[in-house]
């Protein structure tokens, strides 16, 4: 054998043999289990025990909480019908109000509100923690919806149906119980159902993989399959798609996090619309609008990836490529996350120029596509959601940074002309700081830009607190928003505060995501440090007063820079995270993401996830910065055995300066309630300035 094959045959039973060893905290992922809850409850009293008796965290919660329940905050709706939606939590109404209004009174500076459902009574009446998390309303009549329920804020959901011109649930009506399910309005008496129909209709991610339609009046058993997917896909669904004139019945299969099949549903008979499976499929009117991931080779031309194309789709299904390009990527500029929103002769769509949003829209008239810039704030981000995509061409613009308050505005589509609606008031004096954007250069030289928020007239001497926070992932992008818990927190008691938008994300479009996908997973985490590493050469801070924040995937981000660079930080709030990557595909919903991170059950695969697994890489006798871990118990999308395991390992190697608190609800938000939140944001930002100081 020779060397290379001998290395490489080593290499792989290094791995088995590392991926065979037991794992003596594997009992922390018994969610509910006594002896884990037990762990918890002693952790959290221990955390508690050290955070509350900072002086300042009494008050900061309060302050966040007045803030959560102020009702000078923007109500933003949504139009079904004749009314004008929203969905709003005070602190008379914490579980929430879904409630509703007519545009001229919600044009005024106090609306009055009609109640549609008030949660905090439900959930007293049915003795149960309800979370409200939305639901489908039957179109075009806006007159039943399928509303959706969580236990304690869980992804799986209770579904009922509602009526919303009785303003009760119907007796009799489509019913389902708790799962993780996916249900939409196929006709006025049939739903298209995908839920736990039992043994073998979940994949292995944990969602549904069968859809079936069911009519009313008749058992969920007798529900005709409309669709099976496979095991190993993330999950099938159905829904259709209706704008006046057009109807289309879609069935998805989720292959892959990314990838997807979407078909055509006529009567008995499934067509495959053929698109790249990374491409996503939505409709205007006549038009299929197809938004690339990768570059497409169609029409006799290679369309970049981040494209959004049009076309007719009659002509599509027939064969026909002849595409127009609303949107086609460059050097600094990508579709935002949401891309667009529908007006009835409109797409306006959502763009990121150099992470600061813009808007375009484009008017389908006489079979002919023509597009026009629109004026709008230059600095921030901007939100565009349509009024009435059948009725109107006005749409709703939102502006927000990171000094400056949400403002919502209704913008007439085809004009710059737009009407000032709701201003959120300013919760925290930010009369002293202001907002710069700079580039870091990440280890492979790409240019790593990130924003910064700082007093005015900063002394550059390495002495301010300063919070980094990042993603990374999911081509989620860290675009500018108002966050008044932050601004009360941190930013107004003098702190900085910076933004990082790292590869990963998709502040560039796809390829600044897939740059960072899978074994390129390293490029996120030097480009993190590369910021950092900014920071304190320009003396903004210095790593015993710089500060690291992130959730989800962003506590993943929090891990590894926890295990790879603890020199560099002085403190570390780790959100809701996945840190063992050997069996986070086992795990809940990990197994949807492999996609992103890769499968850590392929030898080769492990090789490049085990060099960054914050579990796998703790050291014994490793001096580590100090680190806080939150997470929840009613989380069942990354499971908190991920945080727990961790922080018993840490404790278990006499790792000292590491804290646990774990929200028995709250789901993968960490929070259930304001209450919650306040409590939350209070805990962490105390942990901050105390280890900080």
């Amino acid at each position: 054998m020779n060397k290379f094959l001998l290395s490489l045959a080593l290499t792989s039973a290094s791995l088995l043999s590392q991926a065979a060893t037991p794992d003596r905290f594997q009992w922390l992922e018994d969610v509910a289990g006594p002896k884990s809850l037990d762990w918890v409850k002693a952790q959290n009293a221990t955390s508690r025990a050290m955070l509350e008796k900072e002086a300042g965290f009494e008050p900061l919660r309060g302050q966040v909480l007045d803030i959560l329940n102020s009702k000078a905050r923007i109500p933003y709706v949504n139009k079904m019908g004749e009314h004008y939606y929203n969905f709003w939590r005070d602190g008379e109404h914490p579980r929430g109000l879904w409630r509703r209004t007519t545009l001229a009174s919600y044009k005024t500076a106090e609306p009055e509100w009609e109640t549609v459902l008030d949660l905090d009574a439900l959930a007293k009446a049915e003795n149960e923690n309800w979370v409200y998390k939305g639901g489908d309303c039957r179109y075009p009549a806006h007159d039943r919806c399928l509303l959706e329920l969580s236990r304690g804020g869980a992804d799986a959901v209770v579904v009922r149906e509602f009526d919303l011109i009785s303003k009760s649930f119907v007796k009799d009506g489509f019913t389902l119980p708790e799962s993780k399910t996916q249900v939409s309005w196929q006709g006025k008496d049939a739903i298209f159902v995908a839920t736990d129909f039992g043994k073998g209709s979940m994949t292995d991610s944990g969602y549904p993989r069968v859809v079936k339609l069911w009519q009313r009046g008749t058992p969920l058993g007798n529900a005709k399959l409309v669709y099976e997917g496979k095991q190993a896909d993330i999950s099938s669904s159905a829904v259709v798609a209706e704008r006046e004139g057009y109807r289309y019945e879609l069935v998805r299969r989720g292959v892959t996090f990314y990838t997807s099949e979407t078909w055509l549903r006529e009567g008995e008979k499934l067509s495959r619309i053929a698109v790249p499976d990374d491409a996503e499929v939505s409709f205007f009117g006549p038009q299929l609008v197809i938004s690339l991931r990768e570059p497409w080779q169609a029409g006799g031309k290679t369309w970049p990836a981040g494209s959004l194309l049009a076309t007719d789709f009659a002509a599509f299904q027939a064969g026909k490529r002849e595409f127009t390009a609303l949107f086609t990527p460059t050097d600094t500029t990508a579709l935002d996350r949401d891309g667009f929103t529908r007006t009835k002769n409109y797409l306006v769509l959502s763009v990121l120029d150099k992470v600061k949003g813009r808007i375009e829209e484009w008017r389908f008239e006489q079979g002919k596509w023509q597009s026009r810039s629109v004026a709008a704030p230059s600095f921030g981000s901007l939100g565009v959601t349509a009024v009435d995509e059948d009725e109107s061409d006005d749409y709703f613009l939102t502006h927000v940074d990171f000094l400056t308050p949400d403002t919502l505005y209704l913008a007439h589509a085809g004009t710059d002309e737009r009407e000032l609606l709701k201003q959120r008031p300013a919760f925290f004096d930010a009369s002293n700081f202001e907002i710069a954007q700079d580039e870091a250069t990440s280890k492979d030289g790409t240019k790593i830009p990130y924003f910064i928020v700082k007093p005015k007239g900063m002394v550059l001497d390495g002495s301010n607190p300063t919070l980094l926070y990042g993603y990374g992932g999911f081509e989620v992008s860290m675009t500018p928003w108002y966050s008044a818990g932050a601004g009360k927190a941190w930013i107004e008691k003098g702190g900085v505060y910076v933004v990082a938008n790292i590869r990963g994300g998709g502040e560039f479009g796809p390829r600044w995501h897939q740059a960072a996908l899978k074994g390129n997973r390293q490029r996120a985490y030097d480009d993190f440090i590369a910021v950092a590493e900014q920071l304190v050469a320009r003396k903004i801070t210095q790593p015993k007063k710089l500060g690291i924040m992130g959730g989800s995937n962003g506590g993943l981000l929090m891990g590894v820079m926890m295990t790879e660079r603890p020199d560099l930080f002085g403190a570390v709030v780790c959100q809701v995270p996945l840190l063992d990557m050997q069996r986070y595909s086992k795990l809940l919903a990990g197994a949807s993401w492999m996609g992103e991170f890769g499968n850590p059950d392929k030898p080769a695969e492990w090789a490049f996830i085990r060099k960054y697994s914050p579990y796998h890489n703790l050291k014994k006798g490793g001096q580590y910065p100090n680190i806080l871990f939150t997470t929840s118990t009613r989380d069942d999308r990354v499971h908190p055995g991920h945080a727990r395991k961790m922080m018993a390992k840490m404790q278990a190697m006499g790792i000292k300066n590491t804290w646990y608190y774990e929200n028995t609800e709250g789901g993968h938000a960490g929070a259930a309630d304001n209450k919650q939140k306040a409590d939350m944001t209070a805990l962490e930002y105390s942990f901050l300035w105390k280890m900080l100081k």
